[in-house]
């Protein structure tokens, strides 16, 4: 089977390709062979390529950037996939596409189900659900998983930007009031193979981890996990100061209840997701052993 798979040079694409090589042969083409904001060149690739599955794993996430350029974020988050669900829908091949829990419109403190009423606050979120709402419209077959606050032991992310401010200063400052699940990208890749493995109902998933969290407490876990391995840190968990959203104002809102509710993938799937801290443990250690 030959699939492609946009994004890889992302912190879930690195992982997919991991994944998907176990499937069939990965197409894979990095931005230098394939431009992904050139429609004429995506449209030439499938006629090319001719894929026998789609994972979209490719998607303009500068938040506070795409603000300031949304032509460039409707595209990759809006126009692309409904390009690929397009083709899926026309040659009747699989669509796997990831979305985000920024279409939804953050307040109140009960998990999103995948049906509630949407409303983003930014470009991103916006765009993220024009993506959705394309390829739920293209009549293909899909899996679209809607994930939240994705990290990994590559890239640029929180847990390694926290690391790194870590070693460098006695004392932070992190949001408290936006709760969500950390995600780990390699929970992401492995949650998707076994949904094509068990071949799950077409439509939308939430994945993440059980449990919540907010930024703060993200970043304090991170933390003490980090000096139980003996890691030189300059700071201590206690030193990170629990701050409001308003107080470090950003371009782009963000939503203050980032939490998902699993029961649908989970039921689909037969098993409990793990929790996030057991997640955050096993993708530290992979940062830290590199």
């Amino acid at each position: 089977m030959r699939i492609l798979l946009t994004g890889a040079n992302g912190q879930v694409g690195f992982e997919l390709e991991r994944q998907l090589c176990l499937m069939g042969e990965v197409l894979a083409p990095r931005r230098h062979e394939l431009d992904l904001a050139d429609q004429g060149a995506v449209a030439a690739w499938l006629e090319a390529k001719r894929p026998e599955l789609i994972v979209n794993a490719a998607a303009y996430t500068a938040v506070d950037k795409a603000e300031s350029e949304p032509a460039l974020a409707r595209r990759l988050n809006a126009e692309l996939p409904a390009q690929l669900a397009a083709y899926a829908a026309d040659q009747e091949v699989p669509l796997v596409h990831y979305s985000s829990d920024y279409v939804y419109p953050g307040n109140g403190d009960q998990p999103w189900l995948e049906r509630d009423p949407t409303a983003p606050l930014s470009v991103y979120g916006q765009t993220k659900l024009e993506g959705d709402q394309a390829i739920e419209a293209s009549g293909c077959q899909h899996l679209i998983f809607r994930t939240s606050w994705v990290y990994s032991a590559r890239g640029n992310n929180f847990m390694k930007t926290m690391l790194r401010l870590g070693r460098e200063r006695e004392a932070l400052s992190v949001v408290a009031d936006q709760i969500g699940a950390p995600t780990p990208a390699r929970l992401i890749a492995q949650l998707t193979g076994l949904a094509m493995e068990r071949q799950i109902p077409s439509g939308t998933y939430h994945l993440a981890p059980r449990d919540e969290t907010s930024w703060h407490g993200f970043a304090c876990e991170i933390f003490r996990l980090a000096l139980a391995r003996g890691e030189a840190l300059a700071i201590h968990p206690s030193n990170v100061a629990a701050i409001p959203t308003q107080d470090y104002p950003t371009p782009a809102q963000r939503p203050l209840n980032s939490r998902l509710s699993l029961g649908k993938l989970e039921a689909a799937l037969g098993l409990e997701l793990p929790d996030w801290q057991q997640q955050l443990q096993l993708t530290l250690q992979e940062f830290l052993a590199a």
